[in-house]
């Protein structure tokens, strides 16, 4: 499926060209395409040089956790509400602490945890399955829930600002929140409803009824801010909870007992791997997209979209934005490189910007998760989980519009 769609990026943005070139006379457009080859080669570069820095950091600090056991002691409180949403998972079942630690590492980032635990999750949710190539109802849940993109600290994002020139990288904090839980209660309801979940539960209605109350309640206290506090205040919680979870991982790993500075060195170099491992695929899909734009390709798209917007009598600074969206759940690198040049193309702080930042942080590569995580146990037939895990997505990109009007518009 990448292969496809690199390959159709190159196609699509040859074929416009050559109609830039036969029809309009504008010969100029192929200097604009190898220029802006190079142009992104170079930029992919300059990406990865924080990247090297700030993947190092952050891994070295979430290594102490990890050593520090405090992901176990999470997904220990996750426990009690995966086992009432998975009723044919026997209590007790080795599965049900592998979903709720995979959960508990997506949300604080740690995606290198994340995705093997997950697999681990699903090759012991497999071992339950009465059919070997149909995904299970428990399989569904699980799937339809990491597709939903429930990140807590979206540290990719503030990374990607900073490399940006971005003053405030932390701007989107609460937008992304937002945004993603959006994304991820839509995951939880629509599967709920196409497998009669018992959501009337009293475990399930506790953690439900807790988090709506609290999100109820701090959506009611921002409505009554303006966009500039709004920003202010987004600014300030992105900040403190990044600073407050580094303290409290050292805090902690201190009180373990843990060798904070030889655990965190442990994770840096783990980091400097992660992003040297990156830079091909930086540089494959930005090329890419920056070839798209200079053909006058991407452009098109969206002066399409734009018109159809403009004629519902809708405010159209969003459509720029839309690319990351369209192709988020394809690849994750793509809808990345997308991000990027939004950014490089509008200016880190715009608003086409800021609500691609959001909608990459609340969506996920919905048919990339399908397939490593079923391809890994060999189901063959994904029942709803497609429909459930894009109805997911569209639901975070629509708050994603949504939020940031109400943040920055």
């Amino acid at each position: 499926m990448l292969n496809g769609l690199w390959l159709g990026f190159f196609v699509v943005a040859a074929i416009a060209a050559c109609s830039r070139w036969l029809i309009g006379d504008d010969a100029g457009v192929f200097a604009a395409m190898v220029e802006s080859l190079f142009a992104m080669a170079r930029l992919s570069v300059e990406v990865m040089v924080v990247l090297f820095g700030t993947l190092t950091l952050w891994l070295g600090f979430l290594r102490i956790a990890e050593r520090a056991g405090l992901v176990e002691r999470l997904a220990v409180l996750l426990a009690p509400l995966f086992r009432r949403l998975m009723p044919e998972v026997p209590s007790g079942h080795p599965a049900l602490g592998l979903i709720t630690l995979n959960f508990t590492a997506n949300a604080l980032g740690l995606d290198n945890a994340a995705t093997p635990i997950g697999l681990k999750a699903m090759r012991a949710l497999q071992d339950l399955n009465p059919s070997q190539t149909t995904a299970s109802n428990a399989q569904i849940l699980f799937l339809v829930l990491n597709a939903s993109s429930l990140t807590l600290l979206p540290v990719s994002i503030f990374m990607y600002r900073v490399q940006q020139g971005a003053a405030d990288p932390t701007l989107v904090f609460l937008p992304i929140l937002l945004a993603t839980s959006a994304s991820t209660l839509v995951g939880l309801l629509s599967v709920a409803f196409m497998q009669r979940l018992r959501l009337h539960d009293p475990v399930v209605l506790a953690w439900l009824g807790t988090g709506a109350l609290v999100l109820g309640t701090f959506m009611a206290f921002l409505a009554g801010l303006s966009a500039a506090a709004l920003a202010s205040l987004s600014s300030l919680l992105g900040n403190l909870t990044l600073f407050g979870l580094i303290l409290a991982f050292l805090l902690f790993g201190a009180l373990r007992r843990v060798p904070v500075y030889e655990a965190f060195v442990e994770g840096a170099k783990e980091g400097f791997e992660v992003a040297k491992n990156l830079l091909p695929y930086l540089v494959a899909m930005l090329c890419a997209v920056g070839v798209l734009r200079a053909s006058g390709a991407l452009e098109f798209g969206l002066d399409g979209i734009r018109w159809l917007i403009e004629a519902l009598g809708w405010d159209t600074r969003f459509v720029d934005a839309l690319p990351t969206a369209l192709v988020k759940p394809f690849s994750g690198s793509a809808a990345r490189a997308l991000l990027i040049e939004t950014m490089q193309s509008h200016g880190v702080d715009s608003f086409p910007a800021l609500v691609a930042a959001t909608m990459q942080g609340s969506t996920e590569t919905t048919f990339y998760v399908l397939a490593v995580y079923f391809g890994a146990v060999g189901i063959q037939r994904a029942r709803h989980a497609v429909g459930c895990a894009l109805l997911a997505d569209l639901a975070g990109v629509l708050a994603s519009i949504g939020v940031c009007y109400w943040f920055f518009g």
